[in-house]
């Protein structure tokens, strides 16, 4: 409730972390997500548990971290306001202030889907992070990428769509080929959808993380088309 990180909790994530460097693979760590904020007891809990986790991931020296204060910002399931659109550069700052031998994390934070990053994110964040969910017109992927790079102070700097549940995948335009055609990353939402089995879904628990399913296979055929590599 104050703010404090739970060992047990660390010691997962740092295992986390190193079999992902091995793997060749960086991670992103959120830091909150709406519909739990509310188990902080107050701001100073928030900035509390920004710092802790902030000095943890500096300590170790990891190589493939980047950090997503809160997953999309603007949700009105916030309950503390330095978490909500107006104020959450603040922690972003905070985050990119805080340095270890000579080191610091790039940091920025994410809006629901088919939003467009505002002014005070822009020029905080060390990267953009935008949703796909509910865009249901690859049109309009490529629109909200061009946006965000005409917000006020933005300059070079990566645009990631980390989080979309589209996926047409056999089609020849679908969210995923839009996005990179806009020179935006893009990330494959995979859930588990009601009444599908076992081997759908990334994202769902338990999970099998073998490529199982027609979608999945969908997705990394693609991939390998676009990547030149073998699927």
């Amino acid at each position: 409730p104050s703010g404090e990180l739970r060992p047990r909790y660390l010691a997962r994530l740092e295992r986390v972390i190193d079999r992902a460097d091995e793997l060749g693979m960086v991670v992103i760590v959120g830091y909150f997500y709406f519909g739990q904020d509310q188990r902080l007891t107050d701001e100073a809990a928030v900035v509390a548990a920004t710092d802790a986790a902030t000095n943890w991931l500096l300590e170790r020296s990891f190589s493939n971290v980047l950090v997503e204060v809160n997953n999309e910002c603007n949700v009105k399931a916030y309950d503390h306001a330095i978490l909500k659109p107006d104020r959450i550069h603040e922690l972003i700052d905070r985050v990119r202030r805080t340095e270890h031998g000579g080191r610091r994390l790039l940091v920025g934070t994410s809006y629901g889907g088919g939003a467009v990053p505002k002014e005070n994110v822009v020029r905080t964040s060390d990267f953009l992070l935008l949703h796909g969910n509910g865009v249901k017109e690859p049109t309009r992927i490529a629109e909200m990428v061009r946006q965000t790079r005409q917000v006020p102070g933005y300059r070079p700097m990566p645009i990631l769509f980390n989080e979309d549940d589209h996926f047409d995948f056999d089609q020849p335009t679908n969210n995923f080929v839009s996005a990179i055609g806009e020179y935006a990353s893009w990330g494959y939402f995979d859930y588990r959808m009601a009444g599908e089995g076992f081997d759908e879904g990334f994202q769902s628990v338990p999970v099998n993380w073998s490529i199982s399913s027609d979608r999945k296979r969908g997705f990394f055929k693609l991939l390998s088309e676009i990547t030149g590599e073998k699927p």
